[in-house]
């Protein structure tokens, strides 16, 4: 490989190779967007071999402005000028709606005018949603903020499910929007950011009904993967809106992925071409587990162990009678010069799954939330955890026997285990302070654990 470019993912054997990336804000001669936007392009023009196509979730301009011709005018400068250097035909850039491209019904129609996308949408929304199939995969754009719905965070279902079922022959499925489903990196706001709170569970039925493999979306500014029923809400929001992101948390980056018949994987690459993130999914399971019960265990793993790190546990046990409010251990990972660095337990009255993740020492924890496990009731205990360093916040796994794949615990921070240091000591059933620390009030315990790293 030549020096200076960036050697792409690439499928093993039939597939797709492609980059995601969105939120540039541009559009607009010599403005700071401008400058961060071509950074980010700079490293995706890096790329060996160059991607298939381009899928962009919204907001390439800043928009957001009552004059259509200057709305015109971004439009132009973005696509004459700071994309110039794609050949668009012979790799298709697709898009979707966004608050500052199409805010109302002038910004929707000059979308239409200077994109001209697919115009196989439902009624009133040709050129807004669309799908475009290529061979095995179908891809599916869907308009998070129609004005004939309502505007921002409203968004057409029937049509959604529709097409997927027509298209129910394809291998992979991607959905695309603008607005997250759920909440990233704790920031949540019904309409404005995510889609409105009512349709959260008819539209994500409808994903985990046709097996779509992910939901892309960007808006919120970071990188941010989760998994909800089996189903991926991967959120890239990097290509040059730098200046509201959390420093030292997220940074500007595209994301270049594979696709084939072993599952998706993708590497996010900064503004410098550097891999910070990457991921393949569905990942494999670990392989030997070794069986842990009630008291405390020296596991023999221990230290930082960086991205590639996946922690499974699998719970069995049953629940005592009647409703307990107080914390009960399932399992704790600690040392003795603090708090435990991971705790994970039953807390409140709904005897909710919780996971508390431990920082530096004289910090507040972080906190995860999972299920309620039937409060009052003597329930057999079978769930599946994953702990996976290489999906941030997200990677807080949880699986219940009944369940449609894996789902991440929600929770609030824009980081998760990827700089957590591992201590040996790990106790089953209770707390680091011993036998009477949280304990479990159940019956039959046991925890299998397994780890790849």
């Amino acid at each position: 490989m030549s020096v200076g470019l960036i050697r792409s993912l690439v499928p093993a054997g039939p597939g797709h190779q492609f980059v995601l990336y969105g939120d540039s804000c541009s559009g607009v001669p010599g403005a700071l967007h401008e400058r961060t936007f071509a950074a980010v392009n700079a490293v995706l023009r890096r790329l060996d071999p160059p991607p298939e196509f381009i899928l962009f979730p919204g907001d390439e301009v800043i928009g957001l402005t009552p004059d259509p011709d200057e709305l015109r005018a971004q439009w132009r400068h973005w696509l004459d000028h700071e994309m110039a250097w794609l050949d668009r035909d012979q790799t298709p850039l697709w898009h979707t709606t966004s608050n500052h491209t199409t805010y109302d019904e002038m910004s929707e129609r000059i979308f239409r005018e200077v994109l001209r996308l697919p115009e196989n949408g439902p009624l009133g929304q040709e050129g807004l949603s669309y799908w475009v199939r290529r061979g095995d995969l179908l891809l599916v754009f869907v308009h998070t903020l129609w004005t004939g719905l309502g505007g921002e965070g409203h968004v057409e279902t029937e049509w959604l499910e529709a097409t997927l079922r027509a298209h129910a022959d394809a291998r992979h499925k991607i959905v695309l929007g603008h607005h997250p489903v759920f909440p990233v990196n704790g920031y949540s706001g019904t309409y404005q950011r995510e889609i409105g709170h009512e349709y959260t569970t008819p539209f994500w039925d409808i994903l985990v009904e046709a097996d779509v493999l992910a939901y892309v979306c960007s808006h919120m500014l970071a990188f941010d993967v989760q998994v909800h029923r089996g189903v991926l809400q991967l959120c890239t929001a990097g290509a040059g809106t730098a200046h509201r992101m959390p420093e030292g948390v997220e940074y500007l980056h595209c994301v270049q992925a594979a696709l084939d018949a072993e599952g998706l994987r993708y590497q996010v690459l900064d503004a410098d071409g550097l891999v910070r993130e990457r991921l393949q999914w569905p990942f494999k399971p670990v392989g030997t587990s070794r069986e842990l019960s009630p008291g405390l265990h020296d596991v023999g793993f221990g230290g930082l162990k960086g991205a590639d790190c996946i922690v499974q546990l699998k719970i069995t046990g049953h629940m005592a009678d009647g409703s307990y409010a107080p914390a009960q251990t399932l399992f704790s990972v600690f040392d003795s010069h603090s708090t435990a660095k991971l705790w994970l337990g039953l807390r409140g009255p709904r005897q909710t799954l919780t996971l508390v993740l431990g920082r530096d020492p004289g910090r507040s924890p972080h906190h995860w939330f999972g299920p309620d496990l039937s409060p009052g009731k003597a329930l057999d205990i079978d769930i599946d955890i994953a702990l996976h360093a290489g999906m941030g916040p997200g990677g807080m796994l949880y699986r219940m026997r009944a369940d449609h794949g894996w789902s991440s615990f929600c929770g609030a921070s824009a980081t998760g285990l990827e700089h957590t240091v591992w201590p040996e000591r790990w106790s089953v059933g209770h707390g680091q302070g011993g036998a009477a620390d949280r304990p479990f009030m159940g019956s039959g315990l046991s925890i299998k654990v397994g780890y790849k790293c």
